[in-house]
Parts: structure tokens; sequence; C-alpha cells
């Protein structure tokens, strides 16, 4: 078994893949001719986009949204950057909105959060040494 995709319901799926290409330099991998469905080229693991009315579709039982006006799921998408400061300052420039600003973890890791436009937790962290 492989990990694939991470896949965020949102409500505009290609202004979110608009917003994750300008605040962190993702690309558009495929986005379907309808627009309610997209991938970014994120890596090995697939970040994509489902818009709401997909989602409702497949989850005949429903579903929590997600909210920007409200505390943000217990879960995140992490990036890591060697250049964090550049890339951070980048973020909330592209209308990320700041969570919580970068700070030395004890381990050695230097880690920030910030929210995409659509509410989701996005963590900017600084690889892990494993010297």
């Amino acid at each position: 078994m492989k990990y694939a995709y991470t896949i965020l319901y949102v409500e505009n799926v290609i202004d979110t893949i608009e917003f994750y290409k300008k605040a962190f330099g993702f690309t558009e991998k495929f986005s379907t001719p309808e627009k309610d469905y997209g991938e970014l080229a994120s890596g090995e693991t697939t970040i994509a986009f489902a818009s709401i009315t997909l989602a409702n579709s497949n989850l005949k039982n429903g579903f929590i949204k997600n909210s920007p006006t409200q505390k943000p799921f217990g879960i995140e998408l992490a990036f890591t950057t060697d250049t964090i400061d550049t890339d951070f300052h980048k973020a909330i420039q592209s209308g990320a909105v700041l969570v919580a600003p970068i700070s030395q973890k004890p381990w050695g890791q230097r880690v920030g959060y910030v929210r995409d436009i659509n509410g989701f937790l996005i963590e900017l962290c600084t690889p892990i040494s494993t010297n």
C-alpha cells in the first residue's frame, strides 16, 4: 500500500490551486474540465482539491465543512523548506493568514503556521536534522 493523496474539500478548486501556486510555488498537475477537482505537483504524495459539490455527491451522509472563521481542524499540511523566512513571508503576502510565527523547536527545527484561503492549517518548517 502507498499513501497517494490528501484531498481537501473547498468552495473553489481553481482559486485554491492558484493560491497554492502563488503562496508556495507548487504547479498544477491536473484539473477536471468541470473544475470540480484538481491536483498540485507536490512531490511523492499529491495534494488535491475537490469542490464541496463533488464531495457532497461522494459522501451521501455529509461531512464537516472547514471554515476559515472557525478553529482549524486537528490536522495540517506540512511543507519543508530551507528558506523558511522568505517562504513564510511569501505565503502571508499571497493571502495566507498568520496563525503562529516561526519559532525554534528544542530539536533544532524552525516551524511557523498559517491558514490557507479555505482555513486549512499549514505548517512551514525546516527539515528535521537526523545528524
